[in-house]
């Protein structure tokens, strides 16, 4: 059976331009997941938001996971704020694997988002979360959080975002998706 890390943003300062954060907001998907794995056959273990990053990517790494996904919403630089939208897909540059992952994530939001175009898949070596987990990984900005349309989106489609995701990982490894009732 396979092992996922989920990675829930921990930064809640982070707010939505519509009320909330985004820690509140990416455990709110990661939560929403859950059944799904459940159901497909993958076991998943999770951060908790008492955690700092350093902490989490050391549990990630002290298990023998397959991959370790870490789920956040964007915001846009100070200059650009409220006018950026889109999901951005980030794996380690040099990770096949991590490549294979958010390709089939951004395929997922493609089906999903209401800007299709505006999904990217982007090659990253900065983003500590990626540099340092020791499974595959690849981290999900599934939209902006200071954009009033797309922070609208996000918390309208939470079941959604989180079965895209699902899917995305049922397909990495081969699984048949199972829908879940819950």
């Amino acid at each position: 059976m396979p092992r996922v890390y989920l990675s829930p943003s921990l930064q809640e300062y982070n707010p939505y331009i519509n009320g909330g954060t985004e820690e509140e907001v990416a455990n709110l998907i990661v939560d929403a997941m859950e059944p799904f794995l459940t159901a497909t056959g993958i076991e998943f273990s999770r951060n908790r938001p008492e955690m700092t990053l350093g902490e989490a990517i050391a549990d990630s790494n002290s298990g023998e996971y397959d991959f370790h996904l870490a789920i956040h919403s964007n915001a846009a630089p100070e200059s650009l704020a409220g006018t950026l939208k889109g999901t951005d897909v980030y794996y380690y540059a040099t990770s096949p694997y991590g490549q294979e992952m958010a390709d089939l994530i951004a395929a997922e939001f493609e089906r999903i988002y209401p800007y299709p175009n505006e999904v990217d898949t982007v090659p990253t070596v900065t983003l500590r979360e990626l540099r340092r987990t020791e499974a595959p990984s690849a981290l999900v900005e599934v939209a902006y959080h200071d954009n009033p349309e797309d922070a609208a989106w996000i918390k309208q489609n939470i079941p959604e975002i989180a079965e895209a995701l699902s899917r995305a990982l049922a397909q990495y490894f081969n699984l048949p998706f199972e829908e879940t009732t819950e």
